[in-house]
Protein backbone atom coordinates (compact mmCIF):
# COMPACT_ATOMS: atom_id res chain seq x y z
CA UNK A 1 0.00 0.00 0.00
CA UNK A 2 1.55 3.45 -0.47
CA UNK A 3 2.44 4.89 2.32
CA UNK A 4 3.55 8.88 2.37
CA UNK A 5 5.79 8.23 5.37
CA UNK A 6 8.10 5.62 3.17
CA UNK A 7 11.79 6.69 2.39
CA UNK A 8 10.73 9.19 -1.00
CA UNK A 9 9.06 11.63 1.73
CA UNK A 10 12.26 12.23 3.11
CA UNK A 11 13.25 14.11 0.09
CA UNK A 12 12.65 17.37 0.99
CA UNK A 13 14.92 17.02 3.72
CA UNK A 14 17.50 15.76 1.42
CA UNK A 15 20.97 17.49 0.85
CA UNK A 16 22.20 18.34 -2.15
CA UNK A 17 25.37 16.61 -2.37
CA UNK A 18 26.67 16.45 -5.75
CA UNK A 19 26.85 19.45 -8.77
CA UNK A 20 25.25 16.84 -11.98
CA UNK A 21 27.82 17.84 -14.50
CA UNK A 22 28.06 16.54 -17.75
CA UNK A 23 30.42 13.57 -16.87
CA UNK A 24 30.69 11.24 -14.08
CA UNK A 25 34.22 11.70 -14.07
CA UNK A 26 33.65 15.33 -12.45
CA UNK A 27 33.92 14.34 -8.62
CA UNK A 28 33.28 17.69 -6.92
CA UNK A 29 30.43 18.04 -4.19
CA UNK A 30 29.14 21.25 -3.10
CA UNK A 31 30.62 22.96 -0.26
CA UNK A 32 26.86 23.16 1.51
CA UNK A 33 28.18 22.25 4.88
CA UNK A 34 31.33 21.46 6.71
CA UNK A 35 32.83 18.16 6.75
CA UNK A 36 32.16 17.62 10.42
CA UNK A 37 28.42 18.69 10.08
CA UNK A 38 28.29 15.91 7.36
CA UNK A 39 29.37 13.04 9.54
CA UNK A 40 26.65 13.88 11.73
CA UNK A 41 23.86 11.03 12.10
CA UNK A 42 20.99 13.09 10.92
CA UNK A 43 23.29 14.86 7.70
CA UNK A 44 24.62 10.89 6.80
CA UNK A 45 20.80 10.30 6.29
CA UNK A 46 20.79 12.89 3.75
CA UNK A 47 23.61 11.61 1.93
CA UNK A 48 22.12 7.97 2.09
CA UNK A 49 18.69 9.30 0.90
CA UNK A 50 20.40 11.39 -1.93
CA UNK A 51 21.47 8.01 -2.82
CA UNK A 52 17.92 6.70 -3.33
CA UNK A 53 16.88 10.09 -5.00
CA UNK A 54 18.75 8.62 -7.81
CA UNK A 55 16.53 5.34 -8.44
CA UNK A 56 14.04 7.22 -10.53
CA UNK A 57 16.68 8.76 -13.38
CA UNK A 58 15.81 12.53 -11.90
CA UNK A 59 19.15 13.92 -11.76
CA UNK A 60 19.14 17.93 -12.72
CA UNK A 61 15.78 19.11 -12.05
CA UNK A 62 14.45 19.01 -15.14
CA UNK A 63 11.50 17.37 -16.84
CA UNK A 64 13.50 15.44 -19.11
CA UNK A 65 14.11 12.33 -17.29
CA UNK A 66 11.95 10.26 -20.24
CA UNK A 67 15.77 10.42 -21.74
CA UNK A 68 16.76 8.53 -18.34
CA UNK A 69 13.74 6.77 -17.07
CA UNK A 70 14.05 3.99 -14.58
CA UNK A 71 11.33 1.83 -16.54
CA UNK A 72 13.60 1.57 -19.15
CA UNK A 73 11.25 2.06 -21.55
CA UNK A 74 13.26 3.26 -24.32
CA UNK A 75 15.87 1.21 -23.52
CA UNK A 76 14.24 -2.14 -23.28
CA UNK A 77 10.64 -1.95 -25.05
CA UNK A 78 10.82 0.39 -27.80
CA UNK A 79 14.04 -1.47 -28.65
CA UNK A 80 12.33 -4.80 -29.05
CA UNK A 81 9.18 -6.42 -30.42
CA UNK A 82 6.42 -4.98 -27.55
CA UNK A 83 6.49 -1.26 -28.67
CA UNK A 84 7.06 1.68 -31.16
CA UNK A 85 9.03 4.75 -30.03
CA UNK A 86 5.29 6.62 -30.71
CA UNK A 87 5.04 10.63 -30.37
CA UNK A 88 3.70 13.15 -32.59
CA UNK A 89 6.08 11.19 -35.66
CA UNK A 90 9.44 10.01 -36.40
CA UNK A 91 10.52 13.48 -35.35
CA UNK A 92 9.40 13.62 -32.23
CA UNK A 93 12.31 12.49 -29.88
CA UNK A 94 14.15 11.38 -32.80
CA UNK A 95 16.92 10.33 -31.06
CA UNK A 96 14.52 7.16 -29.73
CA UNK A 97 13.68 6.70 -33.78
CA UNK A 98 16.81 6.62 -34.85
CA UNK A 99 17.55 3.64 -30.93
CA UNK A 100 14.33 1.93 -32.53
CA UNK A 101 16.05 1.58 -35.94
CA UNK A 102 19.26 0.34 -34.26
CA UNK A 103 20.79 3.52 -35.78
CA UNK A 104 21.54 4.60 -32.30
CA UNK A 105 24.94 7.06 -32.04
CA UNK A 106 27.47 7.54 -29.12
CA UNK A 107 26.40 11.04 -28.93
CA UNK A 108 22.54 10.08 -28.80
CA UNK A 109 20.76 12.21 -26.03
CA UNK A 110 19.60 8.94 -24.19
CA UNK A 111 22.63 7.13 -24.32
CA UNK A 112 24.02 9.97 -22.60
CA UNK A 113 21.59 10.65 -19.85
CA UNK A 114 21.65 7.38 -19.16
CA UNK A 115 24.89 6.53 -18.46
CA UNK A 116 25.19 10.15 -16.05
CA UNK A 117 21.98 9.31 -14.19
CA UNK A 118 23.27 5.74 -13.21
CA UNK A 119 26.85 6.89 -12.55
CA UNK A 120 25.35 9.80 -10.33
CA UNK A 121 23.78 7.42 -8.37
CA UNK A 122 26.61 5.05 -8.45
CA UNK A 123 29.02 8.51 -7.24
CA UNK A 124 26.16 9.34 -4.07
CA UNK A 125 26.33 5.25 -2.47
CA UNK A 126 29.92 5.31 -2.94
CA UNK A 127 30.05 8.94 -0.89
CA UNK A 128 27.64 7.45 1.66
CA UNK A 129 29.73 4.43 1.71
CA UNK A 130 32.27 6.60 2.65
CA UNK A 131 30.77 9.19 5.20
CA UNK A 132 28.90 6.01 6.96
CA UNK A 133 32.11 4.53 7.65
CA UNK A 134 34.46 7.62 8.41
CA UNK A 135 31.69 8.89 11.06
CA UNK A 136 31.61 6.13 14.15
CA UNK A 137 28.76 8.87 15.41
CA UNK A 138 25.84 6.42 13.59
CA UNK A 139 24.49 3.89 16.21
CA UNK A 140 26.15 0.59 15.00
CA UNK A 141 23.70 -1.54 14.31
CA UNK A 142 22.23 1.47 12.64
CA UNK A 143 25.29 2.06 10.38
CA UNK A 144 25.49 -1.42 9.09
CA UNK A 145 22.11 -1.81 7.85
CA UNK A 146 22.47 1.69 6.04
CA UNK A 147 25.69 0.38 4.83
CA UNK A 148 23.88 -2.81 3.44
CA UNK A 149 21.60 -0.34 2.09
CA UNK A 150 24.44 1.47 -0.08
CA UNK A 151 25.75 -1.75 -1.32
CA UNK A 152 21.99 -2.76 -2.67
CA UNK A 153 21.72 0.33 -4.33
CA UNK A 154 25.59 0.76 -5.88
CA UNK A 155 24.61 -2.91 -7.50
CA UNK A 156 21.77 -1.82 -8.44
CA UNK A 157 22.96 1.33 -10.77
CA UNK A 158 26.37 -1.05 -11.67
CA UNK A 159 23.73 -4.24 -12.64
CA UNK A 160 21.98 -1.38 -15.15
CA UNK A 161 25.17 0.17 -16.33
CA UNK A 162 26.23 -3.57 -17.31
CA UNK A 163 23.02 -4.61 -19.51
CA UNK A 164 22.74 -1.58 -21.15
CA UNK A 165 26.56 -0.67 -21.98
CA UNK A 166 28.52 -3.92 -21.02
CA UNK A 167 32.34 -2.49 -20.87
CA UNK A 168 31.78 -0.11 -17.65
CA UNK A 169 34.50 1.40 -15.45
CA UNK A 170 33.92 0.31 -11.89
CA UNK A 171 34.95 2.92 -9.07
CA UNK A 172 33.88 1.91 -5.22
CA UNK A 173 34.18 3.81 -2.61
CA UNK A 174 38.13 4.44 -2.07
CA UNK A 175 37.19 7.52 -5.00
CA UNK A 176 38.30 10.15 -3.51
CA UNK A 177 39.74 12.76 -5.64
CA UNK A 178 38.46 13.54 -9.50
CA UNK A 179 41.62 11.81 -10.31
CA UNK A 180 40.09 8.72 -8.77
CA UNK A 181 37.41 8.55 -11.34
CA UNK A 182 39.59 8.42 -13.78
CA UNK A 183 39.27 4.42 -14.61
CA UNK A 184 39.54 2.16 -17.73
CA UNK A 185 35.97 0.77 -19.01
CA UNK A 186 38.33 -2.74 -20.18
CA UNK A 187 40.38 -3.72 -16.94
CA UNK A 188 37.90 -5.44 -15.63
CA UNK A 189 36.72 -8.86 -17.39
CA UNK A 190 33.62 -9.92 -17.69
CA UNK A 191 33.37 -12.28 -14.75
CA UNK A 192 35.16 -9.90 -12.78
CA UNK A 193 32.69 -7.39 -13.31
CA UNK A 194 29.56 -9.68 -12.79
CA UNK A 195 31.67 -10.51 -9.38
CA UNK A 196 31.97 -6.74 -8.08
CA UNK A 197 27.66 -6.26 -8.54
CA UNK A 198 27.29 -9.89 -6.90
CA UNK A 199 29.66 -8.54 -3.95
CA UNK A 200 27.66 -5.58 -3.52
CA UNK A 201 24.50 -7.92 -3.28
CA UNK A 202 25.97 -10.53 -1.00
CA UNK A 203 27.18 -7.59 1.48
CA UNK A 204 23.81 -6.43 1.65
CA UNK A 205 21.96 -9.72 2.22
CA UNK A 206 24.75 -10.24 4.84
CA UNK A 207 23.72 -6.36 6.78
CA UNK A 208 19.65 -6.32 5.49
CA UNK A 209 16.73 -7.28 8.16
CA UNK A 210 14.70 -10.08 6.39
CA UNK A 211 11.83 -7.45 5.36
CA UNK A 212 12.00 -3.60 4.76
CA UNK A 213 12.02 -1.21 7.61
CA UNK A 214 9.94 0.77 5.42
CA UNK A 215 8.53 1.26 2.21
CA UNK A 216 11.51 2.14 -0.55
CA UNK A 217 14.48 0.38 1.82
CA UNK A 218 15.44 -3.02 0.60
CA UNK A 219 15.23 -6.19 2.76
CA UNK A 220 17.35 -8.83 3.08
CA UNK A 221 15.03 -11.15 0.50
CA UNK A 222 15.49 -8.56 -2.32
CA UNK A 223 18.88 -8.99 -2.10
CA UNK A 224 18.86 -12.36 -2.69
CA UNK A 225 16.34 -12.11 -5.86
CA UNK A 226 19.07 -9.63 -7.23
CA UNK A 227 21.29 -12.64 -6.77
CA UNK A 228 19.46 -14.88 -8.80
CA UNK A 229 18.97 -12.14 -11.60
CA UNK A 230 23.03 -11.99 -11.73
CA UNK A 231 23.26 -15.58 -11.76
CA UNK A 232 20.59 -15.68 -14.87
CA UNK A 233 22.41 -13.72 -16.89
CA UNK A 234 26.08 -15.17 -16.32
CA UNK A 235 23.92 -18.51 -17.11
CA UNK A 236 25.19 -19.92 -13.59
CA UNK A 237 21.79 -22.05 -13.77
CA UNK A 238 22.38 -23.68 -10.65
CA UNK A 239 23.03 -20.68 -8.49
CA UNK A 240 19.97 -18.80 -9.84
CA UNK A 241 17.82 -21.71 -8.50
CA UNK A 242 19.43 -21.66 -5.72
CA UNK A 243 19.16 -18.12 -4.65
CA UNK A 244 16.03 -18.40 -6.01
CA UNK A 245 14.67 -21.07 -3.79
CA UNK A 246 16.00 -19.11 -0.27
CA UNK A 247 13.66 -16.17 -1.76
CA UNK A 248 10.68 -18.14 -2.33
CA UNK A 249 11.11 -20.44 1.16
CA UNK A 250 11.60 -17.29 2.37
CA UNK A 251 7.61 -16.72 2.37
CA UNK A 252 8.39 -13.25 2.67
CA UNK A 253 6.32 -12.78 -0.97
CA UNK A 254 3.55 -13.92 -3.11
CA UNK A 255 1.66 -12.99 -6.46
CA UNK A 256 -1.23 -10.79 -5.80
CA UNK A 257 -4.60 -12.49 -7.10
CA UNK A 258 -5.45 -10.63 -9.61
CA UNK A 259 -3.09 -9.11 -12.30
CA UNK A 260 -4.68 -5.83 -12.60
CA UNK A 261 -4.13 -4.78 -9.13
CA UNK A 262 -0.40 -5.09 -8.97
CA UNK A 263 -0.20 -2.09 -11.39
CA UNK A 264 -2.86 0.24 -9.08
CA UNK A 265 -0.81 2.71 -6.84
CA UNK A 266 -2.87 1.48 -3.22
CA UNK A 267 -0.79 -1.76 -4.24
CA UNK A 268 2.21 -0.92 -5.63
CA UNK A 269 4.33 -2.20 -1.88
CA UNK A 270 2.25 -4.84 -1.93
CA UNK A 271 3.13 -8.79 -1.23
CA UNK A 272 4.39 -9.37 -4.82
CA UNK A 273 7.25 -6.34 -4.94
CA UNK A 274 10.44 -7.59 -4.25
CA UNK A 275 12.00 -4.20 -4.93
CA UNK A 276 10.71 -0.35 -6.38
CA UNK A 277 11.49 2.74 -7.36
CA UNK A 278 9.38 4.97 -5.04
CA UNK A 279 6.84 7.46 -6.67
CA UNK A 280 4.54 9.83 -4.84
CA UNK A 281 2.64 13.22 -6.40
CA UNK A 282 2.30 15.93 -4.29
CA UNK A 283 4.79 15.62 -1.47
CA UNK A 284 6.10 19.23 -1.82
CA UNK A 285 8.69 18.47 -4.38
CA UNK A 286 9.36 20.84 -6.70
CA UNK A 287 7.31 20.12 -9.99
CA UNK A 288 6.19 16.94 -8.80
CA UNK A 289 9.58 15.55 -10.23
CA UNK A 290 9.20 12.77 -7.48
CA UNK A 291 6.59 11.22 -9.79
CA UNK A 292 6.72 8.93 -12.52
CA UNK A 293 8.64 11.75 -14.32
CA UNK A 294 10.69 9.11 -16.38
CA UNK A 295 7.48 7.87 -18.12
CA UNK A 296 5.25 11.50 -18.12
CA UNK A 297 5.04 10.78 -22.35
CA UNK A 298 2.99 8.14 -21.99
CA UNK A 299 -0.38 9.61 -21.66
CA UNK A 300 -2.59 7.98 -23.84
CA UNK A 301 -4.69 11.37 -24.97
CA UNK A 302 -8.23 10.82 -25.25
CA UNK A 303 -10.73 13.15 -23.12
CA UNK A 304 -8.59 12.39 -19.61
CA UNK A 305 -4.97 12.59 -20.56
CA UNK A 306 -2.59 14.88 -22.79
CA UNK A 307 -1.71 13.59 -26.04
CA UNK A 308 2.03 12.65 -25.56
CA UNK A 309 1.13 9.54 -27.19
CA UNK A 310 5.07 7.60 -26.74
CA UNK A 311 5.05 3.85 -26.15
CA UNK A 312 2.33 2.30 -28.62
CA UNK A 313 2.18 -1.62 -28.77
CA UNK A 314 3.27 -2.99 -31.35
CA UNK A 315 1.06 -5.45 -33.47
CA UNK A 316 3.48 -8.21 -32.65
CA UNK A 317 2.63 -7.90 -29.16
CA UNK A 318 -1.09 -8.02 -29.48
CA UNK A 319 -0.91 -10.69 -31.68
CA UNK A 320 1.54 -12.42 -28.68
CA UNK A 321 -1.47 -12.50 -26.77
CA UNK A 322 -3.75 -14.96 -28.98
CA UNK A 323 -4.77 -18.16 -27.61
CA UNK A 324 -5.86 -21.68 -28.97
CA UNK A 325 -8.60 -23.42 -27.79
CA UNK A 326 -6.28 -24.51 -25.25
CA UNK A 327 -5.85 -21.27 -23.66
CA UNK A 328 -2.38 -21.72 -24.75
CA UNK A 329 -0.36 -18.77 -27.02
CA UNK A 330 -0.41 -19.41 -30.46
CA UNK A 331 2.83 -17.47 -31.10
CA UNK A 332 1.76 -17.22 -35.13
CA UNK A 333 1.82 -12.83 -35.11
CA UNK A 334 -0.89 -13.01 -37.72
CA UNK A 335 -3.51 -10.27 -36.67
CA UNK A 336 -6.55 -11.24 -35.06
CA UNK A 337 -9.64 -12.40 -36.65
CA UNK A 338 -13.15 -12.02 -35.17
CA UNK A 339 -13.87 -14.51 -32.71
CA UNK A 340 -10.22 -15.06 -31.76
CA UNK A 341 -9.62 -15.56 -28.01
CA UNK A 342 -7.07 -13.76 -25.47
CA UNK A 343 -5.23 -14.33 -22.75
CA UNK A 344 -6.93 -12.13 -20.63
CA UNK A 345 -3.80 -9.85 -19.63
CA UNK A 346 -4.20 -8.30 -22.61
CA UNK A 347 -6.69 -5.91 -21.99
CA UNK A 348 -4.84 -5.19 -18.51
CA UNK A 349 -1.72 -4.47 -20.47
CA UNK A 350 -2.62 -2.46 -23.69
CA UNK A 351 -5.65 -0.43 -25.12
CA UNK A 352 -7.31 -1.60 -27.14
CA UNK A 353 -10.18 0.12 -29.35
CA UNK A 354 -13.75 -0.62 -27.85
CA UNK A 355 -12.05 -2.16 -24.53
CA UNK A 356 -13.04 -0.02 -21.76
CA UNK A 357 -9.94 2.06 -20.53
CA UNK A 358 -9.52 1.64 -16.96
CA UNK A 359 -12.44 2.46 -14.67
CA UNK A 360 -12.98 6.08 -16.75
CA UNK A 361 -16.15 4.58 -18.15
CA UNK A 362 -15.77 4.82 -21.62
CA UNK A 363 -13.69 2.32 -24.18
CA UNK A 364 -10.40 3.40 -25.76
CA UNK A 365 -10.82 4.16 -28.95
CA UNK A 366 -8.04 4.71 -32.09
CA UNK A 367 -8.70 8.19 -32.37
CA UNK A 368 -6.78 8.92 -29.03
CA UNK A 369 -3.72 7.92 -30.34
CA UNK A 370 -1.57 10.68 -31.13
CA UNK A 371 0.00 10.04 -35.26
CA UNK A 372 -2.12 6.74 -35.70
CA UNK A 373 -1.28 6.44 -39.45
CA UNK A 374 2.28 5.73 -38.15
CA UNK A 375 2.28 3.72 -35.44
CA UNK A 376 -1.44 2.52 -35.58
CA UNK A 377 -4.42 2.10 -33.15
CA UNK A 378 -3.01 0.67 -29.67
CA UNK A 379 -1.58 2.44 -26.13
CA UNK A 380 -0.17 1.94 -23.07
CA UNK A 381 -2.04 0.85 -20.54
CA UNK A 382 -0.19 -1.29 -17.84
CA UNK A 383 1.19 1.48 -15.58
CA UNK A 384 -1.05 4.40 -16.51
CA UNK A 385 -3.02 5.44 -13.37
CA UNK A 386 -6.70 6.21 -14.07
CA UNK A 387 -7.47 9.83 -14.15
CA UNK A 388 -9.59 9.43 -11.64
CA UNK A 389 -7.49 8.19 -9.24
CA UNK A 390 -5.68 10.51 -6.39
CA UNK A 391 -2.68 9.41 -7.61
CA UNK A 392 -2.61 11.02 -11.11
CA UNK A 393 -1.47 14.55 -11.45
CA UNK A 394 -4.12 16.38 -13.84
CA UNK A 395 -1.61 19.08 -14.14
CA UNK A 396 1.74 19.62 -15.34
CA UNK A 397 4.01 17.07 -15.86
CA UNK A 398 1.28 14.75 -15.70
CA UNK A 399 2.93 12.25 -13.45
CA UNK A 400 1.50 9.39 -10.99
CA UNK A 401 2.71 7.99 -7.80
CA UNK A 402 2.69 4.45 -9.41
CA UNK A 403 5.64 3.10 -8.60
CA UNK A 404 8.38 1.34 -10.68
CA UNK A 405 9.24 -2.52 -10.19
CA UNK A 406 12.25 -3.10 -10.60
CA UNK A 407 11.83 -6.90 -9.53
CA UNK A 408 8.37 -8.61 -8.92
CA UNK A 409 7.71 -11.79 -7.44
CA UNK A 410 6.54 -13.46 -10.73
CA UNK A 411 9.77 -12.41 -12.17
CA UNK A 412 11.60 -14.53 -9.41
CA UNK A 413 8.89 -17.49 -10.15
CA UNK A 414 9.90 -17.60 -13.88
CA UNK A 415 13.58 -17.17 -12.77
CA UNK A 416 12.96 -20.42 -10.85
CA UNK A 417 11.68 -21.87 -13.69
CA UNK A 418 14.25 -20.71 -16.24
CA UNK A 419 17.00 -21.84 -14.02
CA UNK A 420 15.57 -25.44 -13.42
CA UNK A 421 14.34 -25.81 -17.40
CA UNK A 422 17.93 -25.01 -18.08
CA UNK A 423 19.34 -27.97 -15.45
CA UNK A 424 17.35 -30.21 -17.00
CA UNK A 425 13.92 -30.18 -14.52
CA UNK A 426 11.14 -29.87 -17.21
CA UNK A 427 8.58 -30.36 -14.54
CA UNK A 428 9.73 -28.18 -11.98
CA UNK A 429 9.85 -25.31 -14.46
CA UNK A 430 5.97 -26.37 -15.75
CA UNK A 431 5.24 -25.77 -11.83
CA UNK A 432 6.40 -22.22 -11.93
CA UNK A 433 5.13 -21.62 -15.14
CA UNK A 434 1.73 -22.28 -14.37
CA UNK A 435 1.79 -20.63 -11.31
CA UNK A 436 2.14 -17.11 -12.79
CA UNK A 437 -0.40 -18.92 -16.00
CA UNK A 438 -3.06 -19.80 -13.07
CA UNK A 439 -3.06 -16.01 -11.97
CA UNK A 440 -4.27 -14.64 -14.64
CA UNK A 441 -6.46 -17.68 -15.62
CA UNK A 442 -8.25 -17.14 -11.72
CA UNK A 443 -7.61 -13.47 -11.86
CA UNK A 444 -10.07 -10.55 -13.28
CA UNK A 445 -10.84 -9.71 -16.87
CA UNK A 446 -11.70 -6.60 -18.14
CA UNK A 447 -15.34 -6.16 -18.54
CA UNK A 448 -18.12 -4.19 -21.04
CA UNK A 449 -18.97 -0.90 -19.97
CA UNK A 450 -21.77 -1.52 -18.41
CA UNK A 451 -20.51 -4.72 -16.64
CA UNK A 452 -22.74 -7.47 -18.00
CA UNK A 453 -19.99 -9.19 -20.00
CA UNK A 454 -16.12 -10.05 -20.85
CA UNK A 455 -14.93 -7.42 -23.48
CA UNK A 456 -13.66 -9.81 -25.74
CA UNK A 457 -13.02 -13.51 -25.89
CA UNK A 458 -10.88 -14.43 -23.07
CA UNK A 459 -9.80 -17.89 -22.59
CA UNK A 460 -6.18 -19.00 -20.67
CA UNK A 461 -4.86 -22.37 -19.02
CA UNK A 462 -1.96 -23.81 -17.14
CA UNK A 463 0.03 -26.60 -18.99
CA UNK A 464 -1.69 -29.12 -18.14
CA UNK A 465 0.39 -31.64 -19.71
CA UNK A 466 4.49 -32.22 -19.90
CA UNK A 467 6.82 -29.91 -22.28
CA UNK A 468 8.25 -32.30 -25.16
CA UNK A 469 11.25 -31.61 -24.40
CA UNK A 470 13.57 -28.67 -23.13
CA UNK A 471 12.86 -26.64 -26.01
CA UNK A 472 9.38 -26.42 -26.05
CA UNK A 473 9.71 -25.65 -21.88
CA UNK A 474 12.01 -22.56 -22.93
CA UNK A 475 9.95 -21.27 -25.47
CA UNK A 476 7.02 -21.57 -22.85
CA UNK A 477 9.11 -20.06 -20.24
CA UNK A 478 9.90 -17.12 -22.93
CA UNK A 479 6.72 -16.43 -24.15
CA UNK A 480 5.00 -16.19 -20.96
CA UNK A 481 8.11 -13.95 -19.86
CA UNK A 482 7.04 -11.41 -22.73
CA UNK A 483 3.11 -12.16 -21.31
CA UNK A 484 3.68 -10.98 -18.43
CA UNK A 485 6.33 -8.05 -18.26
CA UNK A 486 5.31 -6.29 -21.47
CA UNK A 487 6.03 -3.17 -21.43
CA UNK A 488 7.44 -3.01 -17.81
CA UNK A 489 11.34 -2.70 -19.90
CA UNK A 490 12.57 -6.31 -19.76
CA UNK A 491 12.12 -7.71 -23.31
CA UNK A 492 15.00 -6.22 -24.96
CA UNK A 493 17.02 -7.17 -22.35
CA UNK A 494 15.50 -10.77 -22.44
CA UNK A 495 16.33 -11.34 -26.13
CA UNK A 496 20.10 -10.13 -25.28
CA UNK A 497 20.82 -12.66 -22.62
CA UNK A 498 19.10 -15.33 -24.43
CA UNK A 499 21.25 -14.82 -27.56
CA UNK A 500 17.69 -14.33 -29.50
CA UNK A 501 17.99 -10.93 -30.43
CA UNK A 502 19.34 -10.94 -34.39
CA UNK A 503 16.92 -13.50 -35.00
CA UNK A 504 13.82 -12.26 -32.99
CA UNK A 505 14.17 -8.93 -34.11
CA UNK A 506 15.01 -9.33 -37.81
CA UNK A 507 11.55 -11.58 -37.84
CA UNK A 508 9.87 -8.77 -36.85
CA UNK A 509 11.64 -6.27 -38.95
CA UNK A 510 10.50 -8.03 -41.96
CA UNK A 511 7.13 -8.31 -41.09
CA UNK A 512 7.14 -4.82 -38.95
CA UNK A 513 7.93 -2.90 -41.97
CA UNK A 514 4.84 -3.54 -44.39
CA UNK A 515 2.88 -2.90 -41.21
CA UNK A 516 4.08 0.28 -40.30
CA UNK A 517 6.82 1.83 -42.80
CA UNK A 518 8.61 4.03 -40.14
CA UNK A 519 10.11 0.89 -39.38
CA UNK A 520 11.94 0.60 -43.10
CA UNK A 521 15.36 0.98 -42.29
CA UNK A 522 15.47 -0.79 -39.11
CA UNK A 523 18.06 -3.72 -39.16
CA UNK A 524 19.82 -5.32 -36.28
CA UNK A 525 23.51 -6.16 -36.17
CA UNK A 526 24.62 -8.65 -34.26
CA UNK A 527 27.79 -7.90 -32.49
CA UNK A 528 27.12 -4.68 -32.26
CA UNK A 529 23.54 -3.78 -30.79
CA UNK A 530 23.03 -6.23 -28.27
CA UNK A 531 24.75 -3.24 -26.26
CA UNK A 532 24.72 0.70 -26.25
CA UNK A 533 27.22 2.73 -27.16
CA UNK A 534 29.61 3.94 -24.30
CA UNK A 535 28.33 8.25 -24.81
CA UNK A 536 30.96 10.02 -27.02
CA UNK A 537 31.26 12.56 -23.99
CA UNK A 538 32.87 9.99 -22.20
CA UNK A 539 35.25 8.90 -24.23
CA UNK A 540 36.52 12.10 -25.06
CA UNK A 541 36.78 13.00 -21.17
CA UNK A 542 38.37 9.63 -20.66
CA UNK A 543 42.44 9.86 -21.19
CA UNK A 544 41.73 7.58 -23.36
CA UNK A 545 41.17 4.85 -20.87
CA UNK A 546 37.42 4.69 -22.34
CA UNK A 547 37.41 2.09 -25.47
CA UNK A 548 34.25 1.95 -27.53
CA UNK A 549 32.23 -0.82 -27.45
CA UNK A 550 32.39 -3.00 -31.08
CA UNK A 551 31.27 -1.74 -34.34
CA UNK A 552 30.46 1.92 -32.52
CA UNK A 553 33.78 3.37 -33.97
Amino acid sequence: MKNTQSILSLLGLMLLLFSCSEAFLDEEPIGEISPDQILRPENLEGAIISAYSILNGQMDNASSAFNSPASNWNFGDVVSDDAYKGGGGTGDQNQIHQMELFLTNPSIRDVERKWLALYEGVKRANLAIRLIQESGEMEATLANRRLAEMHFLRGHFYFELKKIYNRIPYVDETAVTSEDYYVSNTSLSDDELWGKIAEDFNQAFDGLPESAEEPGRPGKWAAKAYLAKIYLYQENWSAAEAAADEVISSGQYELMPNFREVFLPENDNGQEIIFAVQHAINDGSPNNYNGSIGDRLMAPGGPFYPQYGFLRPSQNLVNAYKTNSLGLPVGDNVIPEEGQSFDPRVDHTLARPGIPYLDLGINYEASWARDLATYGPYGPKKRMVSALSPHHLQIWPYVNSLNYYIIRYADLLLWKAEAAIQTGDLEEGRTYINMVRERAKLGSRVLNLDGTSEADSYLIDTYTTPFAGKEAALAALKMERRLEFAHEGHRFFDLVRWDEAETVLSAYFEVEKERRPHLSGAAFTAGKNEYFPIPQNQIDLGRELITQNPNYE
